[in-house]
């Protein structure tokens, strides 16, 4: 089958005992229908992408560049094998869960079109962190998620509009460097040459670059690894 939209999923405000703030959205509910739209920068904006989605930690989530959350039916599937379990949509705190589309092959900055209005397009992996690990109830998830390496997208919305399960994703642009998602989580990670062959494609916005750069360079000077 082609590529589309399997399910469509937002977040509630419930408590978590996993950061500072208190509450969180990661437990992302099917929803028939949402509007997708630009959330404004990270610190002062709406949080999320998808109209009703409610993010816990604004610091470190959403905003314009980590406006919408993918992640592959396909994956959830893997991982369900590999915990003996069933994962359900939205398990990963997912926005879009997508079906028959290789979300972890995308290049950085390719876009996508999912349905009749809206585009999206890829900036790079999900982080990992505290809430996602107490949401999976899964010791040492962190890292066992993090070597795998394959972490799904964050998108942002170039164009806004309404999307439903069902709908056609279609890559409709991508750019000319080689830079999957993988290999800039990987970056981030610890891989330094990675990491420099990164910033040389010129993929990131530029507050990620930025925090990049800055790495590469205290480690080079230092002589250390990332880690």
């Amino acid at each position: 089958m082609a590529a589309h939209l399997l399910s469509l999923n937002v977040g509630r405000s419930e408590p978590s005992t996993a950061k500072n703030v208190g509450v969180t959205g990661i437990a992302k509910r099917p929803v028939a229908s949402a509007v997708l739209r630009a959330p404004g920068p990270k610190h002062g904006g709406l949080g999320s992408g998808v109209e009703g989605d409610f993010l816990g930690d604004t610091r470190h989530h959403g905003g314009d560049y980590q406006a919408v959350y993918a992640f592959a039916r396909e994956e959830l599937d893997w991982w369900g094998d590999q915990l003996g379990r069933e994962l359900p949509h939205g398990m990963f705190g997912e926005n879009l869960t997508t079906s028959g589309l290789d979300v972890d092959a995308a290049l950085v900055g390719e876009r996508w079109a999912v349905g009749d209005e809206v585009v999206l397009e890829v900036c790079g992996p999900r982080i990992p962190c505290a809430t996602f690990a107490a949401r999976m109830g899964e010791r040492g998830w962190v890292k066992r998620f993090s070597e795998v390496g394959r972490t799904g997208a964050y998108l942002s919305v170039v164009t806004s509009g309404t999307v439903r399960p069902g709908d056609a994703i279609e890559v409709v642009a991508r750019p000319a460097h080689d830079i999957t998602v993988p290999d800039t989580f990987r970056a981030f990670m610890g891989d330094l040459d990675l990491a420099e062959r990164v910033l040389a494609a010129d993929c990131l916005v530029e507050v990620e670059a930025a925090e990049l750069r800055e790495t590469v360079a205290r480690r080079r000077s230092s002589g250390a690894e990332l880690d």
